[in-house]
């Protein structure tokens, strides 16, 4: 039923599991077998008082035996035992493959108890900006199933690019999946001119088209389902649209003809946004959350992103001011309160909760939607109205926690040499320090920091949430993703606090080494 793959890791490593589990005991001797051997030896049995994705593994020299209380069990019981594994090898030399013997596996004798502590253990993949491509993202499920993450945040739309192929909808792709140029690699913000704008050294470089087709779509999620990631697109409403609207300029509230029909080329955040007063950007909307909808059939939720929407052009729009006048809104504000209602109600109908960033939770934002936290505080971050997670999760809402300070990896690191360019979105001034996000500061991440004691049950997970505004390729993203990814993974799996940094570091640098042999371009533990 399991597929065993145990890889070999270059010294003992049966005491270096990440994520940790909660209870281990070991004992004396152990289980011997071949590679061929070994799926036969391992018995799955059923116990229902089992928490769901909890497990109970009990490695003795005379067999395994695994107990679960359905499949995600015992597929997380599988994913401890490859950890377990002691692969015995000799190096032909310095720099060749392994040579492996017929004599294989060693797994110590121990009895393991586990579950998780936090229901979403997430990472989000920012395509929009930069496009990885299929095997990239299934290698990334890989790695996910491999630490026990369970959700994948799919951001596939923003201003810089569209990322969806949708049969319905192919004016979609035709004009938000390619850019004319793009920033160059390396470059950074600089400020200019008297307003202190941002600017970008761009490269002549067409980039696109690059985009998933529904065929693509139905085979990552068939990928992912075998091993429990699910998978959470988010299409952003009602701003970072720049993309949708070189598609149909006419729901900008500008109107056809005002807009050049290519995505922003720029990182930052772009002004142009929905039209919330055109009765034709809800229809179109709706169709489109249709259609993805049909091509995620089986994710529960549906981010609709609502952060960092400028208000601008709704200020000025005929359109706009007489939705405002309908619905009874006294600003703005009110009038994006309305929008994510409208979609909330809409897709909750379809079987849908709607995830949104912090931004969507001001006002009488609907109880079933799920509030994304990104900001520390109102100063972090370029978003407009602030609501913090403890303010959310008082009113009722449940949160996933994703704070820039301690879960945005593509921040810097904070290592002494580090080959690849990273994106500030803040802060740009020089005279303020950069902020460095550590494996030490991803660690020491507790999520119940503001929360009341019964107010914690409202916090559904944790996530890594990773950017691609400087991220180019696979490599430069599992650079950045890894190993703080694993610190987000213990966190999420374990708990905060089960162990020391110190305790996470020496195992850490034993389990890079499983990481390296899956070839996966691992930044290094020390900084």
């Amino acid at each position: 039923m399991f597929k065993i793959c145990l890889f070999a890791a270059g010294c003992a490593i049966g005491g270096a599991l990440v994520p940790v589990p909660k209870h281990m005991s070991t004992s004396e001797g152990a289980f011997r077998c071949r590679t061929a051997d070994l799926a036969t030896k391992v018995e799955f049995l059923k116990d229902a008082a089992l928490p769901h994705e909890g497990y109970r593994l009990k490695v003795t020299p005379e067999k395994i035996q695994v107990w679960s209380s359905g499949d995600a069990g015992a597929f997380y019981a599988v994913r401890t035992l490859e950890q377990l594994a002691d692969k015995t090898y000799v190096p032909d030399s310095k720099y060749a493959e392994v040579k492996r013997r017929e004599s294989d596996y060693v797994i110590p004798s121990a009895t393991i108890e586990d579950a998780p502590t936090f229901r979403w253990r997430g990472l989000m993949i920012d395509e929009a900006r930069h496009f990885l491509g299929k095997e990239a993202v299934m290698k990334q499920i890989d790695l996910m199933a491999d630490h026990k993450l369970n959700v994948l945040h799919w951001h596939l739309v923003d201003d810089q690019g569209w990322r969806l192929d949708l049969p319905k909808h192919p004016e979609l792709a035709k004009y938000g999946a390619v850019r004319p140029r793009s920033v160059a690699f390396g470059a950074g913000a600089e400020w200019y001119g008297q307003k202190q704008k941002l600017k970008f050294r761009l490269n002549t470089d067409r980039y696109g088209p690059y985009c998933y087709s529904a065929e693509d779509i139905r085979e990552i999620r068939a990928y992912a389902k075998a091993r429990h990631v699910t998978l959470v697109p988010e299409i952003e409403i009602p701003g970072h649209e720049r993309a949708l609207l070189a598609a149909r300029p006419d729901l900008s509230c500008r109107g056809e003809g005002k807009l050049e029909r290519i995505p922003r080329v720029y990182w930052g955040i772009e002004h142009d946004v929905l039209c919330a007063g055109n009765d034709e950007t809800i229809r179109y909307l709706e169709s489109i959350f249709d259609e993805v909808c049909e091509l995620f059939p089986d994710s529960p939720f549906l981010h609709i992103g609502g952060d960092e929407c400028p208000k601008g052009c709704w200020k000025t729009c005929p359109k706009c001011q007489a939705r405002m006048r309908e619905i009874g809104a006294k600003d703005e504000r009110e009038l994006q309160v309305w929008f994510t209602r409208h979609f909330a109600n809409y897709l909750e109908k379809k079987g849908r909760r709607v995830v949104g960033w912090d931004e969507v939770l001001y006002g009488d934002a609907p109880q079933s939607v799920i509030g994304m936290s990104w900001r520390m505080s109102a100063n972090n971050g370029a978003g407009g109205d602030f609501v913090s997670a403890p303010e959310a999760a008082a009113k009722g809402h449940d949160m996933i926690l994703t704070p820039s300070h301690y879960c945005y990896f593509s921040r810097r690191q904070g290592l002494a040499e580090d080959p690849y360019p990273y994106y500030d979105p803040e802060p740009f001034a020089e005279q303020t320090p950069r902020l460095e996000l550590t494996l030490e500061k991803a660690y020491s991440y507790n999520p119940y920091a503001g929360f009341p004691e019964r107010d914690r049950k409202r916090i559904l997970g944790l996530q890594a949430s990773i950017w691609t505004e400087s991220i180019f390729t696979r490599f430069d993203f599992e650079w950045k993703a890894w190993p703080r990814t694993c610190a987000l993974a213990e966190l999420a799996w374990t708990g905060p606090g089960a162990r020391t940094f110190d305790d996470f570091r020496k195992r850490m640098q034993i389990h890079r080494h499983r990481l390296i042999a899956l070839r996966v371009n691992c930044s290094p533990i020390e900084q």
